[in-house]
């Protein structure tokens, strides 16, 4: 049985396709681990023991020097043996995370062109006679997530108001 506020299934598998959906339940996951912050900030540091250290402070050390080893470990049990390969000479957790991230996401540069192809996507997208309301709202619901996946806000009052404007004659 899992301990107490511990996620009971192994992390989130990535095979190399929706990279955005991955980083975040991965995220979770290593937050719910309490080893995210090992990701974001990497390897802790870690003060030498005392000669009359505490038991409190042999722990701490302990934890300390297995955190980042347990998320990189939690990283790896999630890729496929191809992913892997590609962030096995990665020592910290941090390292391979921005490895992924890097290969997957794009630099800040490619990002903006994706943001701006998927900005241009939305505001083009129309809905045809043969369109239900549900396919496109699905489809525009697609667009507007990798949007937000990417940071940019797009606030719902704009997905409304989108759909509103694009419906047919035939809903007036």
């Amino acid at each position: 049985m899992a301990p107490e506020n511990q996620p009971t299934t192994g992390p989130p598998n990535f095979t190399g396709e929706n990279y955005h959906i991955w980083a975040i339940k991965m995220k979770a996951y290593l937050k719910a681990l309490n080893l995210w912050e090992v990701v974001e900030l990497g390897e802790p540091a870690v003060q030498p023991f005392r000669v009359n250290s505490t038991l409190n402070e042999i722990m701490k050390y302990d934890e300390l020097m297995t955190t980042s080893p347990r998320a990189l470990t939690c990283i790896h049990s999630s890729l496929t043996d191809v992913m892997f390969t590609r962030i096995m000479t990665c020592e910290t957790t941090k390292e391979a995370w921005n490895k992924l991230n890097e290969e997957f996401e794009g630099n800040n540069r490619v990002k903006y062109v994706r943001l701006l192809a998927l900005k241009r996507e939305s505001e083009l997208l129309e809905m045809k006679d043969s369109n239900s309301v549900k396919e496109y709202s699905s489809k525009l619901m697609e667009i507007v997530n990798q949007i937000r996946i990417l940071g940019e806000t797009f606030p719902n009052q704009k997905v409304v108001k989108k759909i509103l404007v694009s419906l047919p004659d035939k809903f007036e």
